[in-house]
C-alpha cells in the first residue's frame, strides 16, 4: 500500500492525518505545499478540492480528515478510527464534526492574528516541514501570505477577543467528552486525533499553553500530539485572556 500526504506546514488536520496513517501502520511520504498557494497546486495535482490534508492512497485521491479516516478504516479496518458501536460512533462523530468545523477555524484565527505581532515565530511553525520550495523562496512571501490569511479568516481584534472569551466553554465541552469516555480512551479514535491536534496548535501560544495543558483535554493533546511544531510568544492583551 502506497500513500502520499499533501499538507501545509503546521496544519492541525494534516498532523491528525499523519497520526491516523501511523496508527494504521501505513507507510507514507509527506509533501508540504506553501500556504495559500496550495489551493492552486492541489488542482494541478488533480485533486477536486482546495484544502489539505490531501492523500493519494494506491492512486485514489481523498481530501479532508473525516473522509480520509473512513477510507483508512475501509482499506485497513483495524485498529479502527471510527467506532463500530452505533451509540459510541454517534457521540464520537458529534465531537469530530464540531472540531473539524468551528474549532479548527477558531485555532487558525488566533494564529493569524498573532503572527503579524511576532513574525519571527514563522520559522518555528515550519520546523520539520517538507516543502516543495526552498526556504529562501518561502520566507520572503510569509508577511504577504499572513496578511491575506488574516483577512480571509476574519482575524480582527473583536473576533479574537470573543474567541478567547469562548475558550473556557470549548475546553469544558472537550473535558466532558473525556469524562464521558467519548475521547481519551486507551484506543484513540478519529475525534481524539482531531481534538489533540487542534489543542496542540492552541498550545503553541505561550499565552495559552499552561491554561490548556492543565485540563484533561490538554493532557490528551500532550499525549497524542507530542512534537507539534510552532511556538508563539505572548501576544494577546492580558485583559483578553481567560
Amino acid at each position: 500500500m502506497k500513500a502520499r500526504l499533501y499538507a501545509i506546514p503546521a496544519s492541525h488536520p494534516a498532523f491528525a492525518t499523519e497520526l491516523m496513517l501511523q496508527r494504521k501502520g501505513i507507510e507514507y511520504s509527506r509533501v508540504d505545499l506553501p500556504q495559500w498557494f496550495h489551493r492552486g497546486l492541489l488542482r494541478v495535482l488533480r485533486f477536486r478540492g482546495r484544502t489539505v490534508p490531501a492523500l493519494v492512497l494506491d492512486g485514489r485521491r481523498v481530501q479532508t480528515t473525516p473522509r480520509i479516516a473512513r477510507v483508512l478504516d475501509d482499506v485497513r479496518p483495524e485498529p479502527r478510527l471510527v467506532p463500530a458501536d452505533p451509540d459510541h460512533r454517534a457521540r464520537v462523530e458529534a465531537i469530530e464534526q464540531w472540531v473539524d468545523g468551528d474549532v479548527q477555524q477558531y485555532c487558525r484565527r488566533l494564529v493569524y492574528w498573532a503572527l503579524p505581532r511576532h513574525p519571527e515565530a514563522v520559522g518555528s511553525y515550519l520546523e520539520g516541514s517538507k516543502l516543495i520550495l526552498p526556504m529562501f523562496l518561502v520566507t520572503p512571501l510569509a508577511p504577504a501570505i499572513i496578511r491575506i490569511l488574516r483577512r480571509d479568516h476574519k482575524a480582527t481584534d473583536d473576533a479574537v477577543r470573543a474567541d478567547l472569551s469562548a475558550l473556557p466553554a470549548i475546553l469544558d465541552r472537550l473535558d466532558q467528552a473525556v469524562a464521558d469516555g467519548v475521547i481519551g480512551g486507551a484506543e484513540p479514535n478519529v475525534a481524539d486525533l482531531q481534538v489533540a491536534c487542534s489543542l496542540a496548535l492552541l498550545m503553541t501560544h505561550d499565552d495559552l499553553r499552561g491554561y490548556i495543558a492543565a485540563r484533561p483535554s490538554g493532557k490528551l493533546a500532550e499525549r497524542l500530539a507530542a512534537g507539534y511544531p510552532g511556538r508563539m510568544p505572548a501576544a494577546f492583551p492580558a485583559a483578553w485572556l481567560p
